[in-house]
């Protein structure tokens, strides 16, 4: 006959090593949580390429034909297992380029065409470029409204738009403040370093008044637009890399329900998104 325990014995209650196993997990889960918050670059470059390396290629099962035998079918298909590459960057792109097995921004060598999902990558660089370029100039707090840099189906297009009580150019004038020369001076390398070609446009406002009225807001944008482009070249950006120079006068208001507002009147220089031309004797 078993004997009765006696109460009261001496020891740590039951609840209490319950507890104690649970605080015991919790320390393992939140060294576990340290240990993995704290990454190895080359560590993780070493797996992620022994991960491209076992998974780059799967297999996969595909119904390839019809076994007949005096016209009577015998199987309904017969299994074979081939070796299909995972897709890659460049599958989700117009442009197809196969000669290299890395196709990210990263691998481009100039042997290959760049994919179309590359270029939103390049504006941002630009305008990273643009805007690093302009942070040395001291007055840049005073004129960054006057600053637009808008990405589009069309490429990188780069405003400088008048605001009330500060313009870009003088009154009336194809000629620019010093401050917007020296606004260009600083954009001409970014620009020189792209590929794309450089389409540049001059907007006016309506209602404009001028001395002369053989001169109108046509002649007064386009000029402006050229000596955009005549600054641009003075520090650097090849001729042949200018696509046009187009004055618009206040034909495409910037605000279109106040054509009379002064941020219409502008100066556009756009990265235009497309290849390079072919220089001239060039043979692929």
């Amino acid at each position: 006959m078993a004997k009765k325990k006696k109460e009261g014995g001496g020891g740590a209650p039951e609840w209490l090593v319950t507890f104690a196993d649970l605080m015991s997990l919790l320390v393992c889960f939140f060294v576990l949580i340290i240990s993995f918050s704290i990454q190895d670059k080359e560590k993780l470059q070493v797996v992620a390429g022994s991960m491209a390396e076992a998974f780059g290629v799967k297999e996969n099962s595909r119904k390839t034909g019809v076994i007949e035998v005096e016209g009577i079918p015998i199987r309904q298909y017969m299994k074979d297992i081939s070796q299909v590459e995972q897709d890659m960057d460049s599958d989700f792109s117009e442009e197809v380029h196969d000669r290299k097995r890395k196709q990210g921004p990263e691998a481009n060598t100039h042997e290959t065409e760049e994919a179309e999902i590359e270029r939103p990558r390049q504006f941002a660089t630009a305008a990273a470029s643009l805007r690093q370029a302009w942070q040395e100039m001291p007055e840049i707090t005073e004129i960054s409204s006057n600053i637009i840099l808008e990405e589009s189906e069309e490429g990188l297009n780069i405003m400088l738009v008048d605001q009330d009580g500060r313009s870009m150019f003088r009154e009336g004038s194809k000629y620019p403040y010093e401050t917007t020369r020296r606004l260009l001076a600083k954009m001409a390398p970014v620009l020189s370093q792209m590929p794309n070609r450089v389409e540049i446009t001059g907007h006016t406002t309506a209602g404009g008044r001028s001395v002369d009225p053989a001169y109108t807001g046509w002649d007064l944008s386009a000029e402006r637009a050229n000596v955009a482009r005549q600054i641009l070249a003075e520090y650097g950006v090849p001729s042949n890399q200018f696509y046009a120079v187009i004055g618009k006068s206040d034909s495409e208001p910037l605000f279109p329900n106040d054509p009379y507002l002064a941020s219409n009147r502008r100066v556009e220089i756009l990265l235009k998104a497309e290849a390079p031309p072919i220089p001239p004797g060039h043979n692929p």
